[in-house]
């Protein structure tokens, strides 16, 4: 009998952890991936989900709590999950993307994700990390302060998750698998979506969309999360203005906007006041591209901010123009308002000095394909280098002294020089390699991304995994290694795990890779990561156990 109650004592406890998130607790979830119909643009579809949910579940933790999530395989896919954002410090066998960290979960299997979420607080983004299930694989992972530390901005009387994402009516992966074959870019989605829904669009008569209901005179702290395959977006309220206060699960300087520039993979954490005298008003997410290169859905993701009055329901819906698609005017007037916070408590540690300068160009190439539609095949590159996705996952590989897996020859610059942003070489081909990077424990890097214009300028949300990095510098043109470094922030730059590159320019990183393991570096826009506009850092181990990656988990899948 007592056994019987400590075993119930235990399962009463795993349920509900979830629910009150504890300092240094840990706290315990479960992911079933598993297909259900969804019936969205007046047309039902099968999708694959966590728990049946689209968008997936919402992990709630702690500032230094401990997150295990068992994540069972019930489809035919290989599945994976990245915690987007989360550093992994020594945990990187747990970041989870297919083929770098760990090989896929496959089918009928399930792996257990065992990781702490150690000076970061905010919002995050977990998702699938293999294929482009991505689309409908994600969710958010929301971080609050330790018990009794305030927010450094004024308490919110609500707290309000938006997850901002794209449907296609077509499988997501046949519409890869085409693109693949036939050389050319894929088709766009469909819609874009608030919450799951799209609301009113021109392809269906259905007016289903997402509901945030406010009361007069309170504020909101509204948590808003790029889940986007292929775009960037704009997100907006008519009729409220927006006070910005975390990206990244960082906080920064508030500053006060009707504009947010989100890229796929960012999340930022905004106050609302809800300061009008009562109604409806319109919430709105539409793309934002700044290339003529680039094809878009453009479809507006609609949602309705209400006001909890009894009147508020048969209210006009107030609205607002859209930012123009693109607005770069808007888009540059967000970016160079953000700054770190860089108080005595969250203090802005910059790399002053730099251990490791590196240059990658990145953009677009075009390689022969005879099977393909006109004898090529558009490829996406750093430094030239298409990268080419090992059978093996590379922490295996590096970790165990596997030869032939990969090289860490990656080249730190790229190997031809010319007018990057201009008209290019006349040789448009690539390399193709799965070819990494070293660097010691404990290095300052400082890495400049250049696009180029060798198929046409296109920005690129770039992604590190394991690390936070500052953004020191962007701008138009060609990055000048004389001038360029002149006009760098080492105050208060932002602090990110995910920056656009912008169309035409370069942007300056500088981080601390103090995190032994294989990180991935990859554009977020999940079209070029097919193409192959990847690579990874290899992070050396330091001395002793503190600095060194430890042996992998016994239920890591094996490919």
């Amino acid at each position: 009998m007592v056994s019987f109650i400590r075993v119930l004592v235990v399962v009463l406890y795993c349920l509900l952890l979830p629910l009150v998130p504890g300092e240094g607790s840990t706290r315990f979830y479960k992911f079933n991936v598993v297909e259900k119909n969804f019936t969205r643009l007046c047309s039902t579809k099968s999708i694959v989900t966590v728990n049946g949910k689209f968008p997936g579940p919402t992990l709630y933790a702690r500032e230094g709590d401990r997150l295990v999530v068992k994540v069972v395989n019930h489809v035919h896919r290989n599945v994976t999950v990245h915690w987007h954002g989360v550093k992994q410090l020594l945990s990187a066998w747990y970041d989870g993307p297919a083929y770098v960290t760990q090989c896929p979960i496959q089918p009928g299997r399930a792996f257990v994700y065992n990781f702490t979420v150690a000076g970061q607080r905010g919002t995050l983004l977990w998702h699938a990390h293999v294929l482009w299930l991505r689309a409908t694989v994600h969710g958010a992972i929301v971080v609050l302060p330790k018990l009794g530390v305030p927010y450094p901005f004024p308490a919110a009387d609500g707290d309000s998750l938006l997850v901002l994402a794209e449907w296609w009516k077509s499988d997501t992966e046949a519409v890869i698998d085409e693109a693949l074959k036939s050389g050319l870019a894929p088709n766009v989605s469909d819609s874009h979506t608030i919450n799951g829904h799209a609301g009113p669009v021109s392809a269906c008569s259905s007016s289903d969309g997402f509901t945030l209901v406010v009361e007069q005179g309170k504020t909101y702290l509204l948590r808003l999360i790029n889940a986007a395959l292929n775009e960037d977006l704009f997100f907006k309220v008519a009729g409220h203005q927006l006070t910005v206060v975390e990206v990244d699960a960082t906080y920064v300087k508030p500053f006060t906007t009707d504009t947010i520039l989100l890229a796929p993979g960012q999340t930022t954490n905004v106050l609302l006041s809800a300061d009008q005298g009562g109604g409806r008003y319109l919430v709105t997410a539409s793309p934002f591209v700044d290339s003529s290169l680039v094809q878009v859905d453009n479809r507006t993701a609609m949602a309705t901010l209400q006001y909890a009055d009894a009147r508020a329901s048969a209210a006009a819906l107030t609205t607002a123009a859209l930012p123009p698609q693109n607005s770069t005017t808007t888009a540059s007037g967000f970016l160079d308002a953000l700054r770190s916070l860089n108080s005595r408590e969250y203090p802005a540690v910059v790399p002053a000095a730099v251990d490791t300068s590196l240059l990658f160009t990145v953009g677009l190439g075009l390689n022969p394909c005879p099977s393909c539609v006109n004898g090529s095949r558009i490829v996406a590159a750093m430094n030239n280098v298409t990268f080419t996705m090992p059978t093996t996952a590379l922490l295996h590989a590096h970790y165990f002294n596997v030869s032939g897996v990969f090289t860490d020859d990656f080249p730190g610059l790229p190997p031809v020089a010319f007018n990057y942003t201009g008209s290019g070489p006349n040789n448009t081909r690539t390399m193709n390699g799965t070819r990494l990077y070293r660097l010691p424990y404990n290095t300052s890097v400082q890495l400049v991304m250049q696009d180029t214009g060798i198929i046409g300028t296109e920005s690129h949300p770039v992604h590190l995994h394991g690390n936070n990095f500052f953004v020191v510098g962007r701008d138009t043109g060609n990055y000048d290694p004389t001038s360029s470094p002149a006009k760098f922030n080492l105050i208060d730059p932002v602090e990110r795990n995910t920056i656009v590159v912008p169309a035409g320019g370069w942007l300056a990183i500088r981080f601390i890779a103090n995190n032994p393991g294989v990180w991935f570096l990859h554009c977020h826009f999940e079209v070029h990561t097919t193409w192959g506009l990847k690579m990874a850092f290899i992070v050396d181990d330091g001395d002793g156990p503190n600095e060194s990656l430890p042996p992998p988990p016994e239920d890591l899948p094996v490919c």
